[in-house]
């Protein structure tokens, strides 16, 4: 019997070859990641960390928005001190109120003290008593308002005792009660800002541990050849960190990120209606509706901490997995 020709020699090599190289597992081929990310599971995690450091970064970037507009209320409310005088059929009301406020020049630590005339006071009523209406046989009382001076914390103490002996039916008011409300009200919100990152945080950690399950289970055969060839569980847990650390971050820096122009947006629109009413009211209780140096710092430093939460969960659940705990 002949020897086989050298070209069909070289094809049965070739084919074996061809053979060889279709059944190694595309996973464990040159270059190709042990944990595919890339895959419509590992997108759909992408978008559902983007999604949630999306909320997370609204929540820090309004908690922070509120903590400094509480902070800029609280400023200017404390730099105010109101004395109300109410009319005395035997006292003539208009020296009164030259009395009270000559009398809270003299306090130290006052910038400057303003009576509204008769007429100012009763506009201020227009708002809940409605406008045109006949203020003459009602007591509307006279205010005077007092400015403090930058940093200063006066004792008002004298000029109470002062008011009650030279100017009967007059009272002052330090706002320290609205102030103490402000103060109550921002720290609720900031607290309720903080638990709802703190949630956000927690569904990311589960929705990583339900993705990394699904990745071991799609790789099983994978990890008992790694195993078989010696790699130990410390290497392949890191290679699932650092797959899903890397994931969690481009899905952390897009919500972030998102978060952030959303914002920006916003003081746009804002800084566009501050001639409108609306757009008064809005700056009135959120300033210019732009987030500090601060915010975002804060958002970036979630950003990272999605991102990180990501990777070591997924060590954790994987080093589970394998000690047969999944």
């Amino acid at each position: 019997m002949s020897a086989p020709q050298p070209h069909l020699r070289k094809a049965a090599r070739d084919k074996a070859k061809g053979s060889e190289k279709r059944s190694v597992p595309a996973s464990l081929s040159r270059n190709a990641p042990l944990v595919p990310v890339d895959s419509a599971g590992g997108q759909a995690l992408a978008a559902v960390i983007a999604i949630l450091a999306f909320l997370a970064a609204l929540c820090a970037g309004g908690a922070e928005l509120v903590a400094a507009s509480s902070a800029q209320w609280r400023s200017e409310i404390a730099r105010e001190v109101t004395i109300q005088i109410r009319p005395n059929p035997q006292r003539a009301i208009d020296s009164d109120v030259a009395r009270a406020v000559a009398l809270a020049r003299q306090t130290q630590g006052v910038e400057q003290a303003q009576a509204f005339t008769k007429e100012e006071s009763e506009r201020l009523l227009e708002p809940w008593l409605g406008s045109g209406l006949d203020f003459k046989d009602l007591p509307v009382p006279r205010l005077i308002v007092i400015k403090l001076k930058e940093d200063a914390r006066p004792d008002f103490g004298p000029l109470r005792q002062s008011l009650q002996k030279e100017v009967p039916g007059a009272t002052l008011d330090d706002h320290a009660l609205w102030v103490s409300r402000l103060s109550t009200m921002a720290n609720t919100i900031i607290g309720t800002g903080i638990f709802l990152v703190a949630l956000v945080l927690v569904a990311a950690g589960l929705a990583v541990i339900f993705a990394t399950r699904g990745a071991m289970a799609g790789n099983k055969e994978v990890v008992e050849v790694l195993h078989f060839v010696g790699a130990n569980d410390d290497f392949i847990a890191k290679e699932f960190q650092r797959r899903f650390f890397k994931l969690g971050l481009r899905g952390s820096a897009v919500g972030a990120g998102a978060a952030l122009a959303l914002t920006v947006a916003l003081g746009l629109i804002t800084r566009s209606w501050r001639a409108s009413p609306a757009g008064d009211q809005i700056e009135a209780l959120f300033g210019a509706f732009s987030i500090s140096w601060t915010g975002y710092v804060v958002v970036v430093l979630i950003a990272l901490l999605v991102a990180l939460i990501t990777g070591i969960v997924s060590r954790l659940t994987v080093r589970r997995f394998l000690n047969g705990n999944g």
